[in-house]
């Protein structure tokens, strides 16, 4: 029989038992309430990538066997091309008959990206304008759009002396007859602004599609933009690949000014369809001719010795010459060689330069590389 005294104090045991059984049972069973020792996540409270991105699913056993997550596959994006990775030499593929000195030849590696097959036309860069005054107007202002993202419809007077360019101002980014011929008037910091825009708007639909975040539009480099030019073929004088700008039958192969004071001998006095004339071997219009185009490259005479030779790009943020390539309707055709350089101040406008996107690809390409 226990006394008294042994009976109170085995009660207060138990109660001291089970007061320390509580304290280590009830965090337990909060983390099992919230989850937290049934999914431990790594990454925190992240919204979702679009793939079925398991915690520590790649862990069995005590070991390490990730491999690859299941359901990502980057697609060209609607218009553009994929442009497989490659080495070529860089620069002139002819007399430099300036002798400018700045294009001299070097060999350089692209690693693959998508392209625009077309240069940005009238009608997409109205999507932009339109998106603008609709959704920015509070935070950019309707001045700034109108008079830094809006197309400067003067330049067809301005860039000209003593030309009659009204039906151009008037008409050229307004009606739909232009629906599909270039933009023109356009800055290199107008053509950043429709790159950020178009990158904002695909990956916001990604996101409520669940899909993986692409990466983002941007423009070529230089070194992008004459390696997608030539079209695979090494020492490419023109995109079509010979060093003549006719064919057999005496047809123009681009828009430019093939005669003095004849711009219209190729068929087109001014800028030409966007999609006009023959692609190139890797699906691209008009990369000779029609309009030149905005490169994400700062220009500088140095530009062979102080690049890298694989993925090169002159990024200088303080220079406000920037690199444009291909040549233009009223351009020669030294300005459509694939490797002439020249440039243009950041913030002009003018009626014969335009612009194009890239995209990284990601990883490599099976069957193209």
């Amino acid at each position: 029989m226990l006394t008294s005294g042994e009976k109170q104090m085995n009660k207060s045991n138990l109660r001291n038992l089970a007061l320390r059984s509580f304290l280590i049972l009830a965090p337990v069973l909060l983390l099992q309430s919230c989850g937290t020792l049934s999914k431990i996540n790594p990454f925190g409270n992240k919204k979702s990538t679009g793939l079925n991105n398991e915690p520590l699913q790649g862990i069995r056993n005590g070991e390490v066997v990730a491999t690859a997550r299941k359901g990502f596959k980057q697609t060209a994006p609607a218009g553009m091309v994929l442009i497989p990775s490659g080495s070529f030499t860089m620069g002139q593929a002819d007399e430099d008959v300036l002798s400018s000195r700045v294009t001299m030849n070097k060999r350089v590696t692209i690693v693959p990206f998508y392209m625009d097959d077309t240069e940005i036309t009238n009608m997409e860069y109205r999507q932009f304008v339109e998106a603008m005054l609709m959704d920015s107007v509070s935070t950019l202002g309707e001045e700034f759009i109108m008079t830094s993202l809006y197309p400067d419809t003067t330049v067809w007077r301005k860039d000209f002396t003593f030309h009659n360019g009204d039906q151009m101002t008037e008409y050229y980014f307004t009606n739909p007859a232009f629906d599909m011929y270039p933009v023109v008037g356009i800055s290199w910091d107008a053509a950043q602004k429709y790159c950020e825009w178009r990158s904002k708007l695909f990956n916001d639909f990604r996101s409520e599609s669940n899909q993986v975040k692409s990466p983002r539009f941007r423009l070529p480099s230089e070194a992008e933009w004459e390696w997608a030019a030539r079209g695979g073929k090494e020492g490419a004088k023109y995109p079509w690949g010979n060093p003549y700008v006719a064919n057999g039958k005496g047809c123009f192969l681009a828009n430019f000014k093939p005669y003095r004071g004849n711009f219209r001998a190729d068929g087109y006095p001014y800028t030409a369809p966007a999609n006009a004339f023959n692609p190139n071997d890797y699906g691209l219009y008009n990369m000779a001719g029609n309009v030149a185009e905005w490169t994400q490259d700062a220009y500088t005479e140095s530009y062979m010795p102080i690049t890298w030779d694989l993925n090169p790009v002159y990024d200088d943020p303080n220079e406000p010459r920037k690199v444009i390539k291909g040549g233009s309707w009223k351009d020669v055709a030294h300005f459509l060689e694939t490797g002439t350089s020249t440039y243009e101040y950041r913030d002009a406008t003018r009626s014969y330069i335009g612009f194009r996107c890239v995209m990284d690809r990601l990883g490599s390409v099976p069957g193209r590389e």
